[in-house]
């Protein structure tokens, strides 16, 4: 995740703490606020955990990275095996839990779960599609009391009915939105920038701003389940949609609008927004290049920062990383699993920076991109230690030689911390 309103817009959030090491409270509400104390540096954070409570759905989105449908699936865990679940993530120090799906709503016992994690002092986090938010959900996620929910919405209107699979999807998301500001619970949207829906940018923004939402979140492509790299937008468009979201930002913040804006699963954003920054404001740039060294963008994200545990109990270094299963919290606890450095992927994940190869093994903002997002890596190329396809820098940004030209002392590589060479490499993914 890259924060653009701490970054960019230069205002405090919530979750500075957690992101970037630092918190700053002025204006903000405390009960938003992450209070666990922030670690000496991104590597040593317990990690954010995605939990896909359940993989029905009573929608049919394009891009689902868990291919949901509105159908049973069996082998999920059991109310029993999730309060077990949920005892051992808060003895753990987990920060934040994220309930997911499929659609977490559609699962019956969602607010016996929420209510045993509060119970243990969780901060409990919901991410739904919002079609299912009637004013009486809402309340009692307010009522218990919820951190936050995160509603998907991937375009206005058609747009997102189209992408969502269903008619009306977004009236009825729109609807939950509503009911959540209404109860005073803390929300925001969720979006995926393909080429179905970038075009809707500035009229996002146009709604997030009618509408009051609180926090904003802009996700990069990742092809898992239905997502298709099809979809993904060419460097082009998505350096263009990044400057929309960074100009929108800071026009909020310049109007005194408290919002929080990120974008996430492409760390490319931070050099990318750095090296904006620099031409804009150079003194700036540098405290922000500081804040996107100590969180690491890649480095310390997927098998680090943020964990994933499936419907059936399957721990996943991410919520995109299905395919590749580190142990099951039927058996063993999930704080157990993740402390086991005996699978291969997840101690590569662990000190990723001396395997990266192409053009993330040379690129001169290893220390701060970290190799962005090695699930799409893998997705790609079968390796998940070879470059993002997702990277929309130029050669010359990321500091590579000019393959026309060849290397000269302008675009020579500069180093960072992790620039060393070693000729290290983990087994072949097909051994996930």
């Amino acid at each position: 995740m890259i924060g653009i309103t701490t970054l960019y817009a230069d205002r405090n959030t919530p979750s500075d703490g957690l992101r970037y090491g630092r918190q700053r409270l002025e204006g903000v509400r405390a009960r938003d606020v992450i209070t666990s104390t922030p670690p000496a540096h991104a590597a040593l954070r317990r990690p954010v955990v995605v939990w896909n409570v359940g993989r029905r759905c009573n929608l049919h989105c394009v891009h689902c990275y868990s291919d949901s449908s509105n159908r049973e699936y069996p082998g999920e865990l059991t109310t029993a095996q999730g309060h077990a679940l949920l005892e051992d993530l808060a003895d753990f120090g987990i920060p934040v839990l994220l309930l997911s799906g499929g659609e977490p709503l559609m699962r019956p016992d969602i607010f016996e779960l929420i209510a045993y994690a509060r119970s243990l002092g969780l901060r409990v986090t919901l991410s739904t599609n919002g079609t299912l938010i009637t004013a009486e959900i809402a309340d009692r996620l307010r009522a218990l009391d919820v951190s936050y929910v995160g509603i998907s919405l991937d375009g206005i209107g058609v747009t997102n009915d189209k992408f969502r699979g269903h008619k009306g999807a977004f009236d009825k998301a729109m609807a939950g939105f509503r009911y959540c500001k209404a109860v005073d619970q803390r929300v925001g949207l969720r979006m995926t920038l393909t080429k179905r829906n970038c075009q809707d940018l500035d009229r996002i923004f146009d709604f997030i701003e009618a509408e009051g939402i609180d926090r904003a979140c802009f996700y990069h492509l990742v092809y898992s389940g239905r997502g298709s790299s099809a979809d993904e937008l060419t460097p082009d468009v998505a350096r263009a949609a990044v400057d929309t979201i960074l100009r929108r930002t800071r026009d909020f913040a310049e109007r005194g609008l408290r919002k929080e804006i990120f974008t996430v699963d492409n760390h490319a954003d931070g050099p990318y927004l750095y090296l904006k920054l620099l031409e804009e404001d150079p003194a700036r740039a540098a405290e922000v290049l500081e804040l996107l060294r100590w969180n690491g963008g890649g480095l310390h994200s997927s098998g680090v920062g943020i964990a994933d545990i499936d419907f059936l109990g399957n721990v996943h270094p991410d919520q995109f990383w299905m395919q590749h299963t580190l142990g099951n919290v039927k058996e063993r606890p999930f704080s157990a699993i993740w402390q086991d450095l005996s699978d291969p992927i997840l101690a590569g994940l662990r000190d990723r920076a001396p395997l990266l190869t192409g053009r993330c093994g040379s690129c001169r903002w290893k220390d701060v991109c970290g190799g962005s997002f090695r699930v799409r890596a893998l997705q790609v190329h079968g390796d998940p230690w070879a470059e993002d396809p997702g990277c929309y820098l130029t050669d010359e940004e990321c500091g590579l030689p000019s393959v026309s030209s060849g290397a000269s002392e302008e675009n020579a590589v500069v180093p960072s911390e992790h620039s060393e060479s070693r000729d290290l490499h983990l087994a072949p993914v097909s051994r996930c």
